[in-house]
């Protein structure tokens, strides 16, 4: 990969920034949307490696893609993109401009660093442990090198690489199953050097023994010998911090000892409860010590003795950097080096390798042992990889080769695994999405109805999968026009996850946020500005104002404004949105010029017309310099410039506008095509206010006889062609064709009402 210096045809990679023993770490420029990114490399094992293994860390490299990819904190680094080029995995991450902890400490020479910037930190990353943890996942090797902190002050958590999902024990335990001990020696906490089972109260231990190192130079068991190391994690009390340090304050001194306490349930109780006596030990604010529990805590393992020997799974095993400086560590060949760092498995015990093994041996409840033989890992292997490179070909657009390598590797998972396996129906929503994006939505609905039912009956109707595809199937409604159904469907699917994982979870208010949308659709237009309001600031709180997320749902909302003919504040959101995605996404993101244009139809809409005009000429000129002049949306905004030159009344600049874009439509897209349609009707609009009526009326005629062919008499967008025509039948004095046509439009209207406001907007309909 790095021979070619192109990732995918996409990613440009410039410089090298860090190196593991396997993984690596490029600073590299995104062609296509103009931005610097870091992208991480799994490097191509050698022929030392061990193919099992390497199988392990492959799949261990995709877990930290789909685990970094569902967090959406301000204190966790943001992934783009992740997938595999020439059988190198890569994970594109954005671009940190700052040092990790491990660097400003050697940077500082090994000195403390400020009391202020030590509670800044302990604060920030607690906020960030704290919304991890809500989400089931524990991150098992925190350590300085795996925080960042921003020229801008804010501290991110790096490198989710051994993270145990805590809701997904089936599939995590594969990897990382009992008796395999992960993490960083120094900064380890007692249940996870036995090898037992650790919650999120380990995670606390470890930013313990960070929160000592940068408050006092050292960590808390600064010795050179891992067995030292260790047994000091097991038996030792450590030094408090002030007897090193007398100018730390008290209540970081006993927040830091109480995060050090050896048993788990005398730690305090979660993140937040950490945070929160931070924040009141700053103000002068009267301490509570103690843990008060408010997460679901895993049963802790009993801890295995160290006895006279180092454990198995330590044996071979370094202390590991305290605090490394160096970009670029040199990693000896015999070194089982991950993405992190050392992650050796136990000996003397056989652990069940990814993708082996009947898929039903993790479940809390195990059904009854299937009877078809183990498929050979070899075989499983295949098929993830054959697995893998379908969903490269759907990230690449390619839909219809998507289709037809998940449908190969759904037949032959189906055949060796059965029907209901977890892995066959992940090869079945694969054949939906690639469908559904390649506009067959009936023969998604039915592949995405049949996954439904298949992971009711493997997972339970509430497990995320179930209810992940359930909210897939409700989008497709969408698209269907059956608003109704979806409406249904996503208040079903938000009840679950409600219950399931509380209000503000990014997976509910993805939920309420496709709700709000539905309930646009269906015309309720006050319903879905109430609920996109309430979810946007939901999504502010839980994931910060310029999250993407945040900004779709106040999209949604101004959307919702306008259709209640709010336009002074639809335009208000709109701009706020432009603004947002500005920061977060980049001007030339797509979902920021669709702001943009959205910013234009609400200035139109208010009268004016001179400024709708001048921000539909920059955004053609963005839009033809980022997509080329014939991309669907550069037409669409060159739509957006003719219909504003006609309420400016220069009609025969909008003619000859409308002419262009209509035959471009219709070169690109199709005659029939929508927006062709939607082009075609502007011409006959212009001929009109020219006097042209003849001229208008064929055109009127031809855009609702291929809307009633296409959509059917009664849809609302081929009624409103009808009215277009008679009202031309009026303007050349045939009136009674007029009047029996008006009258063929009512009877139809009264069967199929029409949803009041605009058409849908061109942004993302969900987040």
């Amino acid at each position: 990969m790095a021979d070619t210096r192109l990732v995918q045809s996409r990613y440009r990679l410039l410089d090298l920034i860090g190196r593991g023993g396997m993984g690596e770490v490029w600073r590299a420029r995104d062609e296509s949307l103009g931005r610097q990114v870091a992208v991480k490399c799994l490097k191509p094992a050698g022929p030392y490696h061990d193919q099992s293994f390497t199988r392990v860390l492959r799949e261990r490299f995709r877990r930290e893609a789909r685990v970094a990819a569902s967090l959406q904190h301000r204190g966790v680094t943001v992934v783009h993109d992740f997938g595999e080029d020439d059988g190198v995995l890569f994970l594109v991450m954005e671009l940190l401009d700052g040092r990790n902890l491990s660097q400003i400490l050697e940077d500082n020479d090994r000195r403390p660093l400020p009391v202020s910037d030590v509670v800044d930190i302990a604060e920030q990353v607690a906020d960030a442990l704290g919304y991890t943890h809500q989400q089931g996942i524990v991150h098992r090797d925190l350590k300085p090198a795996n925080i960042m902190r921003l020229t801008d002050g804010t501290v991110k958590i790096c490198d989710f690489g051994i993270a145990r999902l805590g809701r997904d024990i089936g599939f995590t335990s594969r990897l990382t199953g009992t008796g395999i001990a992960m993490g960083t020696p120094h900064y380890m906490s007692p249940e996870q050097i036995g090898g037992g089972q650790v919650d999120h109260r380990s995670d606390l231990y470890s930013l313990g023994c960070v929160l000592y190192e940068i408050a006092t130079g050292a960590p808390p068991f600064d010795l050179d010998d891992t067995w030292a190391v260790l047994v000091g994690h097991r038996d030792t009390e450590p030094e408090p911090l002030r007897a090193r340090r007398a100018e730390l304050p008290g209540f970081l001194d006993r927040a830091v000892l109480d995060l050090l306490a050896k048993e788990p349930g005398e730690r305090p109780g979660d993140a937040g409860d950490l945070r929160r006596r931070i924040t009141m030990g700053r103000s002068g604010e009267q301490l509570q010590a103690g843990p008060t529990s408010q997460l679901p805590l895993v049963p802790p393992a009993s801890v295995t003795p160290i006895g006279n020997e180092l454990p198995a799974w330590a044996r071979g095993m370094t202390t590991g950097h305290k605090a490394v400086g160096a970009l670029l560590p040199a990693a000896p060949p015999d070194r089982w080096t991950g993405l992190t760092d050392a992650w050796t498995t136990a000996t003397g015990r056989r652990q069940p390798v990814a993708g082996t093994g009947p898929w039903y041996l993790a479940a809390s409840s195990p059904p009854e042992p299937a009877k078809r033989p183990d498929p050979s890992p070899e075989l499983l292997s295949a098929l993830a990889g054959r697995h893998s490179a379908g969903l490269n070909l759907g990230r690449l657009g390619h839909w219809e080769a998507a289709e037809e390598a998940h449908r190969a590797v759904a037949a032959e998972r189906e055949r060796v695994l059965g029907p209901d396996h977890p892995d066959t129906l992940s090869s079945r929503y694969e054949i939906g999405v690639a469908l559904a994006r390649s506009g067959r939505a009936e023969d998604a609905l039915r592949e995405f109805v049949r996954v439904a039912g298949g992971r009711e009956r493997a997972l339970g109707p509430d497990h995320p999968e179930t209810l992940a595809v359930r909210q897939e199937t409700a989008y497709v409604l969408g698209g269907l026009g059956r608003h109704a159904e979806a409406h249904r469907l996503y208040a079903a699917v938000l009840a679950s996850r409600e219950r399931s994982l509380g209000p503000d979870h990014p997976d509910t208010l993805r939920c309420r946020h496709n709700l709000a949308f539905s309930l646009g659709r269906l015309g309720r237009a006050e319903d879905s500005w109430r609920t996109a309001r309430e979810v946007a600031s939901a999504r502010a709180r839980v994931l910060g104002a310029d999250h993407p997320d945040t900004l779709a749902t106040l999209y949604e909302a101004a959307y919702a404004l306008g259709r209640l003919g709010r336009w002074t504040e639809a335009l208000r959101t709109y701009r706020d949105v432009v603004a947002g995605r500005t920061r977060s996404l980049g001007a030339d993101h797509p979902d920021t010029l669709a702001a943009r244009y959205e910013t234009g139809i609400a200035l139109g809409r208010l009268g004016r017309g001179a400024e709708a005009l001048e921000q539909y000429r920059a955004l053609i000129d963005d839009r033809t310099r980022v997509s080329g002049p014939t991309h669907p949306e550069t037409l669409r905004a060159r739509h957006g410039l003719g219909v504003s030159l006609g309420r400016l009344a220069r009609w025969e600049e909008a003619l000859a506008e409308a002419r262009d874009v209509c035959a471009t439509r219709e070169r690109v897209l199709g005659p029939d095509h929508p927006d062709t349609l939607v082009s075609r009707r502007e011409v006959a609009v212009g001929l009109g206010w020219l006097g042209r009526w003849a001229d208008a009326l064929a055109l009127y005629h031809r855009v609702a006889g291929t809307r009633e062919r296409i959509l059917g008499p009664g849809h609302p967008d081929t009624l409103a062609a009808r009215n277009d025509e008679a009202h031309c039948l009026e303007q050349v004095g045939r009136g009674a064709e007029a009047v029996e046509l008006y009258r063929r439009v009512a009877a139809l209207r009264h069967g199929h009402p029409a949803p009041p406001g605009g058409p849908a907007p061109t942004g993302p309909g969900r987040a």
